[in-house]
């Protein structure tokens, strides 16, 4: 079983990520999207929208500090681990129950505005069930195993069987020897999560208008009145010539 969790699935869900991704991209370009219900209703979607988003976004940056970032090189720039722990508890906290407020609120406004809620599929809900869990049950984990004096320090288990996979050669003690139970949880709920991603609405994380950001000016030019074919406008109605 544990190299079934710890060995196999991170493998599986990675797969069905990426290939997942590329399916969904050749045979349903027109499906990749939010699907949208602002049309329905935006007061409070412009302000669970961007509560949901901004949390999420600390969220996946904390994760990707945690994991990918060894202890040794914040000890390297002077970041005792107690202060590292606080800047955990506190901002990841802080984070997770801004994503939290933001997903309730997004669940209340489709469950009360019909138009919206008739907008809901079976997939929708599947991933926000999925998503809450994810992020509850790693609130829960963190909550359940630190205090202010300290806490687990994942990035001495969980942080170095993540990056061994990378490697192919998936470090399965690290995690099912001495990881808490709720920490192993939300690792199994969130690779399911991951799994999930090219199969709901989360695919449009990977549509960010990047280019933006590069594409080139566009220039306006005001209309000069003396230009060929112009002439002032005249009063009252003018025949059309089509």
């Amino acid at each position: 079983m544990k190299t079934l969790l710890w060995g196999a699935l991170p493998y599986i869900a990675i797969v069905l990520l990426i290939a997942g991704t590329v399916w969904r991209f050749r045979y349903d370009k027109f499906g990749w999207t939010t699907r949208s219900s602002q049309v329905y209703e935006s007061k409070l979607l412009n302000i669970a929208s961007p509560m949901f988003h901004y949390g999420i976004l600390f969220v996946l940056v904390g994760h990707l500090m945690g994991l990918f970032i060894p202890e040794s090189w914040t000890d390297k720039i002077g970041m005792k681990e107690h202060t590292y722990h606080l800047m955990s508890l506190y901002g990841g906290t802080a984070a997770g129950v801004l994503a939290v407020l933001g997903i309730l609120m997004l669940l209340y406004r489709r469950r009360t505005k019909a138009p919206v809620f008739k907008a809901t599929t079976t997939n929708d809900k599947v991933m926000y069930l999925v998503l809450l869990a994810a992020i509850v049950m790693g609130m829960w984990a963190k909550l359940t195993n630190s205090s202010v004096s300290e806490g687990y320090d994942y990035r001495e288990t969980i942080a170095p069987w993540v990056r061994s996979l990378f490697t192919l050669q998936p470090k399965v003690d690290l995690m099912a020897n001495g990881v808490p139970l709720t920490y192993q949880i939300h690792a199994v709920i969130g690779l399911l999560l991951i799994a999930l991603v090219p199969f709901t609405r989360l695919i449009h994380m990977f549509s960010a208008p990047v280019q933006y950001l590069f594409r080139p000016y566009v220039v306006y030019r005001s209309r000069d009145q003396r230009q060929l074919g112009a002439r002032p406008d005249r009063r009252g109605w003018e025949h059309s010539e089509l």
